[in-house]
């Protein structure tokens, strides 16, 4: 059971990345980014390491998700 997990949220991570990757639109590829960065918090809480997956969900998926769409909000309109 637990490989079955490990092996989807590794293929969500995959995903993630590429579509943050390939998509157009700024705003998609940062929810992606963060996406794929939620997916390795929760992969390492399932690798019994609880610190590191504190740290991943804060600062990789929370405040740096939250960093770039505001620098996009803020550089929208500007020519």
């Amino acid at each position: 059971m637990i490989e079955i997990l490990m092996i989807l949220l590794c293929a969500g991570i995959l995903i993630s990345g590429i579509l943050a990757v390939r998509l157009e639109s700024m705003v998609g590829a940062v929810v992606s980014a963060g996406l794929a960065s939620l997916f390795a918090a929760v992969t390492y809480v399932i690798l019994a390491a609880p610190d590191v997956a504190m740290t991943e969900a804060s600062i990789g998926s929370g405040l740096s998700t939250v960093i770039f769409l505001y620098a996009i909000r803020k550089t929208r309109g500007e020519d």
